[in-house]
């Protein structure tokens, strides 16, 4: 993490990957604000590093000071985001030198890539790259994901904020269900994502505490799952209580290693596409129990319900932008701006740089000591390191129509110097 001498000139290049969030155009403005205080231009890679590979850039500095203003409230990714992944070095350098073309066209000596594991290893190899090439070229990777399993920081933004729609979810579900379960109703399966890891999962668990409040059950990825003991589990619920919410992970596995919602199928970045595992589960309940059930599968709603947005999320969301842009006119290379807890009680937090070597291609999940002993809970630690980053809320400007008033950019190209490239 060693500071260079700031360039004379120069501009800056932010792109957005993978899935985004309810709050990623939080940290966009956290990014546009902070370079013009500095006096710094800050172009846009429209659709993620394709955009930079196509040489297809926004020019931010078309924006009004309002315009960039409404990104704090507004989900979705501003400027496109793509699901991209690039090769190594060896396997496909003409991508890279593609890449250290384009910036050099334009002048942009400072990179941000907000996105998660793989945009974290991007921004790393771009960097080592443009050593290599003898470009003075510094490449911040900013932390977005809901999954939160990134390594290094406490928590990632666009977490907190599908937490709190989770926990929300969880709760008002739950409480239809126990009106109708007399007549109609007896479970209800609530599939979240979370390939490897299952903390969203387990922020559906901060819906209640006692032993008869749900969700009654949760289903982690860092649990083999039993079908036994979960169909002995809703079924003792059910005559306990008269019903039974389930929430689970869609990366649940059986004892076999395999996804219960395999779908055959792989995404851009060669993960296993899944194909629903609420449906899957739900079938084993009618066919074993005889319950009438529900399923729901939010997807895309859990991760852009920017109306049910936690205000810590918001703030830290923003906070990385801003930290992400000082440290890049600071001289850093190759780090990311990560939080860092302080204290439980009352919460507590601030910014800090680590390298970009310690966290890419580094998958965190949850700790043992945060699920219960028969693994269908959530424990008291649990709680604590949760329920602080749902807190708050990140109220929205309404217009006369009772819908929320997003921001919407103009999204201005920069004129291309270079040939046309196909990534």
């Amino acid at each position: 993490m060693k500071s260079q001498a700031r360039p004379a000139t120069g501009r800056l290049l932010y792109a957005q990957s993978g899935g985004v969030t309810a709050v990623i155009n939080a940290t966009a403005a956290g990014v546009i604000q902070t370079a013009r205080a500095h006096g710094i231009k800050v172009y846009a890679a429209r659709n993620g590093i394709l955009g930079a590979l196509r040489e297809d850039l926004i020019d931010t500095g078309k924006e009004s000071a309002a315009a960039i203003e409404t990104l704090r409230h507004t989900p979705g990714g501003a400027f496109g985001s793509c699901r991209y992944k690039l090769k190594s070095l060896e396997a496909n350098r003409a991508e890279y030198e593609r890449l250290i073309e384009v910036l050099r066209a334009h002048d942009i000596r400072w990179f941000l890539y907000n996105g998660g594991n793989d945009s974290a290893d991007t921004a790393l190899k771009i960097s080592q790259l443009g050593k290599a090439m003898g470009y003075d070229i510094r490449c911040i990777g900013v932390p977005k994901t809901v999954d939160n399993d990134l390594a290094v920081t406490d928590c990632c933004p666009g977490f907190g904020s599908v937490a709190k729609y989770t926990a929300i979810s969880t709760l008002e579900a739950s409480l239809d269900v126990a009106s109708m379960a007399d007549t109609s109703t007896k479970v209800f399966i609530l599939e979240v994502m979370g390939r490897h890891a299952g903390w969203i999962a387990a922020a559906a668990g901060l819906a209640g505490e006692s032993a008869d409040a749900p969700p009654h059950i949760i289903l982690f990825p860092e649990r083999v799952f039993d079908e036994a003991a979960f169909l002995a589990k809703v079924k003792a619920t059910v005559e306990r209580v008269g019903w039974c919410t389930v929430v689970a992970s869609e990366g649940i596995r059986n004892a076999e290693g395999q996804f219960l919602a395999e779908a055959g199928t792989r995404d851009a970045f060669g993960h296993t596409q899944l194909g629903g595992v609420a449906p899957v589960l739900a079938a084993l309940v009618k066919e074993k129990l005889g319950y009438k059930y529900h399923w729901a599968l939010p997807d895309y709603l859990q991760r852009s319900a920017r109306h049910a947005a936690s205000k810590t999320d918001a703030d830290q969301a923003y906070a990385v932008g801003k930290a992400a842009v000082e440290y890049a006119l600071a001289g850093m290379n190759a780090v990311m701006p990560v939080i860092t807890r302080t204290s439980d009680s009352p919460y507590r937090w601030k910014i800090e740089p680590a390298s970009l070597d310690k966290i890419a291609n580094r998958e965190k999940k949850m700790p043992a000591g945060f699920l219960t002993r028969d693994g269908f809970g959530i424990t008291a630690a649990a709680r604590r390191y949760l329920s602080p980053l749902i807190q708050g809320e990140a109220p929205l400007p309404y217009g006369r129509d009772g819908l929320p008033k997003y921001g919407s950019l103009k999204n201005v190209a920069v004129k291309r110097k270079l040939a046309a490239f196909a990534p």
